[in-house]
């Protein structure tokens, strides 16, 4: 049984990996007419492409991918890969003078782990669209996750593996399932409250320590947290009909499935982003019968990731 994002029919998902440079990019295509689709940046560093687009005032409603990848900034020029690919297939949105496709895409930075110049780039992205299957989606150290890393706020040196992990489940008739990398600044725990993966080093008063380790410089920056070098990016998907401003609302709700399992979520050294799809194959259900799923399946897709990784 597939319990994976690629329960939703429809949806494909690809990887490419460089386990020697220790970064990749993760390719999640739509049907070929696209996906409904919206998101939200509430970490406060992300590093993302086509986000304003998504907002429910903006025009486009469909997307027709999404990539997520390693390198940090870098590792955007994944997407054109992507484009590319899809470009080839007929896909895009209708314009007068021919199909653009629509690709949002968020990054983590993970230029610490590996070869600082080892990035995604348009090659990359081509390889992992064009290798995108519907089977189960293959999990762990993959993809965008290979690279990733989780509690970072006593040093790198303290820090664990992150991981790629995925979960589904059926609300009502439709399946509402999600893909995450977790790149945290903060540890995974599961929903027992036990330590999943972190920092290897426990300090009982972790705001403390936060003080304690900062620098010495005048914006009083932990060095080892820098701004934007940490993020937990999730893919929500389901079957069942949504509007922009519907999947907006459930962008809200995986949000708050980080922060179930991640403490601390959604620091001013993360960037947290999560995108919502809806493929509008399945059955209307409640919205807020899908939010509370939401979450459920965002809790449990890190936790599984934070597992496999750690392995």
């Amino acid at each position: 049984m597939n319990t994976t994002l690629t329960a939703i029919n429809g949806l494909t998902v690809g990887h490419w990996s460089d386990q020697t440079g220790k970064t990749g990019c993760t390719v999640i295509l739509c049907p070929p007419d696209g996906c409904v689709a919206s998101g939200s940046a509430l970490g406060a560093a992300p590093g993302v492409r086509e986000m304003t687009l998504l907002e429910p005032s903006k025009t486009v409603e469909k997307v027709h991918a999404v990539v997520l990848a390693g390198g940090s900034a870098f590792g955007l020029d994944a997407v054109g890969g992507v484009m590319k690919w899809l470009e080839q297939q007929n896909r895009g949105l209708p314009t007068p003078f021919g199909k653009v496709p629509i690709v949002p895409a968020a990054v983590i930075y993970d230029l610490s782990q590996g070869d600082a110049k080892a990035r995604p780039n348009a090659e990359a992205g081509y390889f992992a669209a064009s290798c995108a299957t519907s089977a189960p989606v293959e999990t762990g150290l993959v993809g965008a996750a290979v690279g990733s890393s989780t509690g970072k706020y006593l040093g790198y040196e303290f820090a664990s593996r992150g991981g790629l992990g995925s979960a589904a489940k059926n609300v009502d008739g439709a399946t509402v399932a999600a893909l995450a990398v977790c790149n945290a600044f903060g540890d995974v725990f599961d929903l027992q409250g036990q330590l999943v993966a972190g920092a290897t080093k426990r300090v009982p008063d972790l705001a403390n320590a936060l003080l304690v380790h900062s620098s010495a410089d005048t914006n009083n920056e932990p060095v080892y947290g820098a701004s934007g070098t940490n993020t937990t990016l999730v893919v929500v998907a389901t079957d069942a009909p949504l509007s922009k401003a519907q999947a907006y609302a459930l962008s809200q709700s995986a949000h708050i499935g980080i922060a179930r399992v991640t403490r601390p979520s959604h620091t001013v050294y993360d960037g947290d982003t999560t995108f919502v799809l809806s493929t509008a194959t399945g059955p209307n259900v409640p919205l807020l019968a899908l939010s509370v799923a939401v979450q459920e399946v965002v809790a449990e897709a890190i936790i599984k990731g934070a597992l496999e990784g750690n392995l």
